[in-house]
């Protein structure tokens, strides 16, 4: 799993933007974002690699997300207030898993809101 604690002033990179791919390139195994195509290696190894990253950069972005979503459900505010268990259950993570990505969510909410004051 991805790690929680990373720090949130590293430089963000600008990724290759991620398309979908049409229902029937999916169901061929075979195709991946249109990389068999490229017979060129030189293409190949540029186009895979900005994929990489896109994926990696996509990956992290989605990790900061669910983080504040876990840590907006375990909010004791919330009159729908949910346990680390059940986000742990929720997102198949285990518990302590989920108790460190409610902290991150949480100081991750706390530098937005100090943004925005």
């Amino acid at each position: 799993m991805a790690e929680p604690e990373r720090p949130r002033t590293e430089q963000r990179m600008r990724p290759a933007p991620l398309l979908f791919e049409p229902a029937e390139a999916v169901a061929d195994t075979e195709h991946f974002f249109d990389l068999e195509s490229i017979e060129d290696p030189r293409r190949l190894l540029d186009r895979a690699t900005e994929l990489t990253h896109a994926f990696r950069a996509a990956t992290d972005r989605s990790v900061e997300f669910q983080a504040m979503a876990a840590a907006q459900l375990a909010d004791p505010r919330r009159f729908d207030r949910m346990t680390t268990a059940l986000i742990a259950e929720r997102a198949q993570w285990t518990e302590d898993y989920a108790k460190k990505m409610v902290e991150f969510g949480r100081d991750l909410l706390r530098g937005d809101a100090e943004k925005q004051a």
